[in-house]
This record gives C-alpha cells, sequence and structure tokens, in this order.
C-alpha cells in the first residue's frame, strides 16, 4: 500500500517585497479577508435577512528582528519621515525543510505602525520589532520550491533589550535601566474606489509617542534639574527642548544595530517608582518625556 502523506507544519514565516526574500520574520498575525454581515428587516417575518457588505482587508501584525534585508527598515525610516511608501509583497510559509507551503499576498500595504519593544536592562530574551501592515488587498495563494537566498532564523537573536544605549543632550543617561516599548503611529483613510469592492488607503497623519524611563535616583540629579527648570519654573520654550537617541547594540555592546534619533523632547513627569516587598532596594524614578518628531537609522544587522 501506498505510504499516506504526512501533513506537514508551516513554522516558517518569510518576508517577500516587491519580488525579493527579506528574511525570517518571528510571527505573523491577520491578513485575512472578511465581509461585513448586513442583516436588513424582513418585515412581519420572525426571520432576519442577511447578505454580504462590502470587503476588508484585515491588517497583518509581524514581529521581525534586526536580520532582515535592509529593504525593510528603508520602508520604516521612509514612513517616520512621512514619505509614504506602499509595497507588494508576500508572507510565505515554509516547513521545517524551508519548502514552501502557501502565500498570504499583500498589495499596496502602508505601515501604519512600528512599535519598539521595551529595553530592559536585565532581560535576556531576544528583542523583536512588531510592524502593522494595512494593505488594499489580499490573496491566498499555494506555493512551491524551496526557499533559498536567506539568513538563518539564529541570527534573530543578535538583538538583545539589554544591549541598548540612551543619549540625550545634557543629561546622565548612562545608568537608564528601562524604556518603555512605544509605537510611532501611521493614520490612514480608506476611500472608496468606483464600484470596485476595494479600498484605497490614504495616508494622514504621524503620531510619535511619549517616552518613559527608568533610572536610579542616585545617578538622576541632572534629569531633577532639568525637571525643575522645564516644569516648575516654566522655562520650557523650544531652546529648552532636547535631543537624543536610543541606540540598539550588538552582543558585544559596541557595534551599532540601529538606532531612533528623537527630536524636541520635552520632560513633563518625574515620579519615584512605587517600591515592592521582595524587589531590589535601589530608589528608582520614571521619568515621561514629550517628543515631537523620531527618526529610524538602521545601521547594518
Amino acid at each position: 500500500m501506498p505510504a499516506k502523506r504526512r501533513s506537514t507544519v508551516s513554522s516558517n514565516f518569510l518576508l517577500n517585497l516587491d519580488g525579493a526574500l527579506c528574511g525570517f520574520v518571528k510571527s505573523v498575525d491577520g491578513g485575512g479577508i472578511a465581509a461585513e454581515v448586513i442583516h436588513e428587516p424582513s418585515g412581519p417575518s420572525h426571520f432576519v435577512k442577511k447578505h454580504i457588505g462590502p470587503l476588508k482587508y484585515e491588517d497583518f501584525t509581524l514581529q521581525i528582528g534586526l536580520s532582515m534585508a535592509k529593504a525593510v527598515y528603508d520602508w520604516i525610516a521612509a514612513s517616520w519621515a512621512g514619505n509614504t511608501m506602499r509595497k507588494n509583497g508576500a508572507i510565505i510559509a515554509a516547513d521545517y525543510r524551508l519548502e514552501a507551503r502557501s502565500a498570504r499576498e499583500f498589495f499596496n500595504a502602508l505601515i501604519t505602525e512600528t512599535t519598539i519593544p521595551a529595553m530592559d536592562a536585565s532581560s535576556k530574551e531576544p528583542a523583536y520589532l512588531t510592524l502593522k501592515l494595512a494593505p488594499e488587498s489580499t490573496r491566498f495563494n499555494k506555493a512551491s520550491g524551496k526557499v533559498t537566498g536567506v539568513g538563518g532564523k539564529g541570527r534573530q537573536k543578535l538583538w538583545l533589550p539589554s544591549n541598548f544605549r540612551l543619549e540625550i543632550a545634557g543629561l546622565d543617561c548612562k545608568r537608564v535601566s528601562g524604556i518603555e516599548a512605544f509605537t510611532v503611529k501611521q493614520q490612514f483613510m480608506a476611500h472608496d474606489i468606483g464600484e470596485g469592492r476595494d479600498y484605497l488607503n490614504e495616508p494622514g497623519r504621524l503620531e510619535f509617542p511619549n517616552l518613559k524611563i527608568a533610572l536610579p535616583e542616585s545617578v538622576a540629579q541632572t534629569w531633577m534639574d532639568w525637571h525643575e527648570d522645564f516644569v516648575i519654573k516654566g522655562n520650557n520654550d523650544d531652546s529648552r527642548e532636547k535631543h537624543g537617541a536610543l541606540i540598539f547594540l550588538a552582543s558585544d555592546r559596541k557595534r551599532e544595530l540601529a538606532r531612533v534619533n528623537f527630536y524636541n523632547l520635552g520632560i513633563f513627569r518625574l515620579a519615584p517608582q512605587k517600591p515592592e516587598a521582595s524587589a531590589d532596594r535601589i530608589k528608582r524614578l520614571t521619568v515621561e518625556l514629550y517628543c515631537e518628531r523620531m527618526e529610524w537609522a538602521y545601521k547594518g544587522g
């Protein structure tokens, strides 16, 4: 008797952008196609009439490291700079032998969110960027053949959330112990395309988030001085704002992988962290800053 065909598990996901393989992604979610169900009253009947309404192409959410192709990070940089770039591509699912099994294709996608993970000086787990893509349309297709021309998955472990350096002009940042995750958002508006069932995504305003930083109180004097001057005394015109950068480092803590540049930072909150039982005895402060603009710069994973 012929052997039964074994089912396969597609646990490897690769990103294709504009026809080029850009590397493995840690995880992928979304990308479904749905239609709204319309309910219509049906007079004296006890039953409700239903039919299909407009199509909706769901967003993709990807987690990636710093070892993808440069085209991915150039796309992020352009998005943060307001230079809208729509991309066609696919998420290719492959089995353990890297044989392609399926592809979720997307067309004219915009990056609508980029989340920088939390930086934590004590963490030993790999860090990943989270990207949300809004496509104008998607399709499910079969795929076949060996996936070649991409690096190994292990390279994603180059980036640890403990390997970072914060630099802000005039502030002592050497002992900063953590920075909360933050998300840069690109608003967009969906417009009908004539008689078609698809939509055209038009980019809107960029939103740059606040920063929340943790550091020991014993080395926070420059931060407290800035807070005293900027918040309490009210000397907070543009000339008192600061510039800086969050730098992601390789395992040797010397080589720069990427950075986020900050422009027009302003402090608006400084408070002691609540002590907890069985926690360390170091007194820490939480500092919150607004930021008018951020810039993504990839140095090569």
